[in-house]
């Protein structure tokens, strides 16, 4: 496969900059792989979409406000985004500055912290804080909330709250999940009043989910790594709604790439660590039945992962008709929903 393979027209307008006015107000494209049809729909129409005995999988990261910008010892200015919080007071980092900062160097970041360049692994750089044992503490009074390259405004008080999921509560991500960014708690209470089960799981998404691929052979790409947790609930709930003919929804490519890691001897198995699972087309989907998301950008793994599920025509299609419809795209923008094409389609 090629990287050109995954390219497409996208006018500059149709990137959202800002969320919808109600969370659950966005618009669905709905996807049914097997036909190719697709449909028009509101948001809350997912309520309608899901059926009792149904399970969908919510990734509860919370966003971190981990952009921080500063000084060197020498006075060049930096910007700092972390990319993973490793203890208390250690960090990896990506480090934006005129000159890479040089190890055993000290930044003078936010309101009074100081970090001490430990040393550099590829793009990233090792950090520790000082006089810090709380680096979530720290980044929540000193940073700001990382939004993506694509949105143009600074950070506002309003994307504080609506760059996070109602339900994250686990810190660590440094960018959202954003196909949960629909969810507000009335929609969440009416599908399990409908009967569908919700089910959690964490995974820390990295900045590396806006890094651009850089090969046009998509076998030498090597992916970013990302910490998640499947907890044994979850993996529960969804061996349950599998032997009751229900269908797993996966809310967003992290909560998919997640279950189909903690799936991929087979049987979906309770744990945590870390993935570098790159889905593209030929990949055998194990887990997952459905999945939710927001349209992804040209050329990036997300439209790799997509093509994987839906098939390469179907999600070519379904693209073009999300332009011409005006969707709204990227982390603030609509959502589609894809229905898994069959396992003798994958890949062609």
């Amino acid at each position: 496969m090629k990287l050109d393979d995954f390219d497409f027209e996208l006018p500059q307008e149709l990137i959202a900059q800002t969320p919808a006015a109600e969370r659950a107000a966005s618009r669905l494209l709905h996807l049914d792989s097997a036909s190719g049809e697709l449909t028009d729909r509101m948001f809350r129409d997912i309520l309608d979409l899901a059926a009792p005995g149904d399970v969908m999988v919510f990734n509860n990261t919370r966003v971190i406000k981990a952009r921080l910008t500063g000084r060197k010892q020498t006075g060049g200015s930096i910007e700092v985004l972390i990319e993973r919080v490793l203890s208390g007071d250690h960090v990896y980092a990506q480090v934006r500055a005129s000159h890479p900062p040089r190890e055993g160097s000290v930044l003078a970041l936010g309101e009074g912290a100081r970090a001490t360049v430990l040393g550099r692994s590829g793009e990233f750089f090792r950090l520790r804080f000082e006089d810090c044992d709380d680096v979530f503490r720290l980044l929540e009074r000193s940073g700001s909330v990382p939004l993506p390259p694509y949105i143009t405004h600074a950070p506002q008080a309003e994307d504080e709250a609506r760059y996070q999921t109602v339900y994250a509560c686990e810190p660590g991500a440094v960018a959202a999940p954003t196909a949960g960014l629909h969810f507000d708690g009335p929609l969440l209470a009416a599908l399990r009043e409908r009967g569908v089960n919700l089910a959690y799981l964490t995974l820390h998404v990295g900045a590396g989910t806006f890094q651009p691929v850089r090969v046009q052979n998509l076998a030498e790409h090597e992916m970013h790594s990302e910490w998640y947790e499947v907890p044994q609930e979850t993996v529960d709930a969804i061996n349950s709604a599998k032997r009751s003919g229900g269908r797993v929804l996966a809310v967003g490519t992290t909560s998919l790439r997640a279950l189909e890691t903690a799936g991929a001897a087979g049987e979906l198995r309770a744990g945590y660590g870390d993935t570098r699972l790159f889905i593209m087309p030929g990949y055998r989907f194990r887990i997952v039945d459905r999945l939710l998301t927001n349209f992804h950008l040209p050329k990036s793994t997300l439209m790799m992962l997509v093509s994987a599920f839906g098939g390469m025509d179907n999600i070519r299609r379904a693209y073009r008709h999300a332009v011409e419809q005006r969707y709204r795209f990227f982390s603030y923008g609509d959502a589609m929903l894809i229905e898994r094409q069959g396992d003798e389609r994958q890949g062609q």
